[in-house]
């Protein structure tokens, strides 16, 4: 390895401890990233982290190495917990992802946040009390845009762009079994007892 790359590992390495870097939002680091990515590789391994980096989609992120729960090592990249409405919204954004990216040759889904309240609405049990339903969804659509699975656009305050590092999260074998886990959706919903359990389950590693 190179002196310059040398020098620069550790910077980049520092950025994806961050967060996920973006090609287009982190261009200088991603411009370093894609050359030193076997370096990267092998830097992180001894933390029990490994790289995902997709040039094609344009994002990169660390996450705990497949099957360990942090018995030798502690956990680096943490496990959230998602809430059933949050796991709703997230499923739904995927499947209108793959949707998107079938029909479409562009590469950018952008979605106003009444276009995604109304692809949620239509799961959610009638209520006489629409503005506690409307605010609920504002707020899972925040915490979305905290995750990182939603952008919103520079002067449009009520429109986003779904980011395309969702797919690295919820897979296509998920998104095979789609049908059958909107259908537990249903019937979490209509559940009287207010269980509903997390079908995709938590973000991180």
């Amino acid at each position: 390895m190179s002196t310059s790359a040398t020098e620069e590992l550790p910077a980049v390495a520092t950025r994806l401890f961050r967060g996920a870097v973006y090609a287009e939002a982190d261009e200088k680091i991603w411009q370093s990233l894609v050359p030193l990515a076997p370096h990267v590789r092998d830097y992180v391994a001894v933390l029990g982290l490994e790289l995902v980096l997709d040039e094609a989609e344009g994002y990169a992120f660390l996450r705990s190495k497949p099957g360990d729960d942090g018995d030798t090592l502690p956990r680096l990249v943490p496990r959230r917990q998602l809430t059933f409405n949050v796991s709703l919204l997230l499923a739904l954004l995927r499947a209108r992802l793959a949707e998107f990216d079938q029909q479409n040759s562009e590469t950018r889904l952008i979605l106003t946040e009444q276009e995604i309240i109304d692809m949620v609405s239509v799961f959610l049990p009638s209520s006489s009390n629409e503005a506690r339903i409307l605010d609920q969804l504002g707020s899972n659509i925040k915490k979305v845009v905290e995750l990182g699975f939603l952008r919103r656009l520079r002067g449009q305050a009520d429109t986003f762009e779904v980011a395309r590092i969702l797919k690295a999260y919820v897979d296509a074998q998920w998104l095979e079994e789609l049908d059958s886990r909107l259908a537990d959706y249903r019937s979490a919903l209509a559940d009287p007892s207010g269980r509903a359990t997390d079908p995709i389950g938590r973000t991180g590693a």
